[in-house]
């Protein structure tokens, strides 16, 4: 192969992986890009709370591209250039999606747009890094460089990624807190139970594939204690700083904060059991 071949074959993987992290990026933001507790959000949430989304989500971004990205990676600093080309694709993406919806305009307020952009492009950007594992195949040189990251921290990291973006879609709205505040002490109970119960139905019993094996010598409450109990604390976690960045804890009691984070918790420990199978 020529030097010019090589060339074009490369500029257009690369197009290609462009296109890519958009399409993941749109999928994955589409559903936040169309809601309009998120618009309002970005209008009058406390600046300081978007520059925490923006100071997490960074190295969040970083971590998963080194176990997810678009591109296979060996260096840190390939990991930190992919998460700024997912951001930077998300920005696109949401800002194009955004004007098309007229949700912004060229008379929107420079701080409202910043705002309502901050907010749309984290899940945009876990969309752009996952994009050649949801749209690509891999191939048997990538699937052995994957195997070799399965390390019981990544997995619970990517158990974390996929509690976020669940939880990020059901944390703005008012359903969310309406059931929260309908909930009794035994609705609650049972609503654990169930998260506890779902999420490892979800990724051992029913044995999808991607799940982790459980082997004919291990006691059930092995797995049980080692990956579905971490999985609920982790999404209880993030559910809990999900409610507190879109600032939904403001002016609760103690026991009003509890119910609305073991409701996050359901979906998001959802997301969690859901992200070992597909990451």
């Amino acid at each position: 192969m020529n030097s010019s071949t090589q060339s074009t074959s490369m500029s257009l993987r690369a197009i290609r992986d462009l296109g890519r992290a958009a399409g993941g990026a749109l999928v994955f933001s589409l559903p936040m890009l169309m809601t309009m507790e998120l618009w309002s959000l970005g209008i009058y949430l406390d600046r300081l709370r978007l520059l925490v989304l923006f100071a997490t989500a960074l190295p969040l971004l970083v971590a998963l591209s080194r176990y997810a990205g678009f591109e296979q990676t060996r260096h840190w600093t390939e990991d930190v250039v992919d998460a700024l080309i997912a951001l930077g694709i998300s920005g696109i993406v949401c800002t194009t999606s955004l004007l098309l919806f007229a949700t912004v305009t060229f008379d929107t307020s420079f701080d409202e747009v910043v705002g309502k952009l901050v907010i749309q492009m984290v899940p945009a950007s876990i969309g752009a890094l996952l994009a050649k594992s949801q749209f690509g195949g891999s191939s048997d040189e990538e699937a052995d460089d994957d195997a070799d990251r399965e390390t019981y921290g990544g997995e619970l990291f990517l158990m974390a990624v996929g509690a976020l973006f669940m939880g990020f879609n059901v944390a703005p709205t008012e359903e969310m807190m309406l059931i929260s505040f309908q909930m009794t002490e035994v609705h609650a109970l049972g609503l654990v139970l169930a998260s506890v119960a779902i999420m490892h139905c979800f990724v051992f019993a029913l044995g999808f594939s991607g799940g982790s094996e459980i082997s004919k010598d291990e006691p059930w409450w092995s797995p049980f204690l080692r990956l579905t109990l971490p999985g609920y604390v982790i999404a209880i976690s993030i559910s809990l700083y999900l409610l507190w960045l879109f600032a939904r804890l403001d002016g609760l009691s103690i026991d009003s904060i509890v119910m609305a984070t073991l409701v996050l918790a359901f979906p998001s420990a959802i997301g969690a059991a859901a992200a070992r199978l597909i990451l």
